[in-house]
């Protein structure tokens, strides 16, 4: 799916298919992901997430979101310790630095609207 220039999306109805999370990844629960890419703008991709209820741990990309449904909070795992855990919910804005190792626990399916780099 292409997002075209004069043209709007609601990304609350949009279907993001999901698939299990791999098991090596899994904290809580089955939590499954799915995103849909919607083309890029300057060489920045931009796209829709999602992942249902659950936990896991990930490694981030370079990245600029706005969640648009569903609650969450994030930990950044640092060398030092962990930071706070970054709530997420409908209007958040976050940033994610590549490389960075996290862990998700979603309550309410989050999906929201990234930005990645290249």
């Amino acid at each position: 799916m292409q997002l075209r220039p004069g043209h709007v999306l609601d990304t609350t109805t949009l279907d993001v298919p999901v698939e299990a999370v791999p098991a090596e990844q899994v904290l809580d629960g089955a939590p499954a992901t799915g995103a849909v890419e919607l083309g890029s703008v300057g060489g920045v991709e931009l796209g829709v997430w999602e992942m249902t209820a659950g936990g896991m741990r990930d490694v981030e990309t370079d990245e600029v979101f706005v969640v648009v449904a569903g609650r969450a909070e994030v930990v950044v795992e640092g060398e030092d310790g962990d930071g706070p855990p970054l709530r997420l919910a409908p209007g958040t804005v976050g940033r994610l630095r590549a490389g960075t190792r996290t862990r998700w626990s979603v309550t309410e399916p989050l999906r929201k609207v990234y930005l990645l780099g290249r």
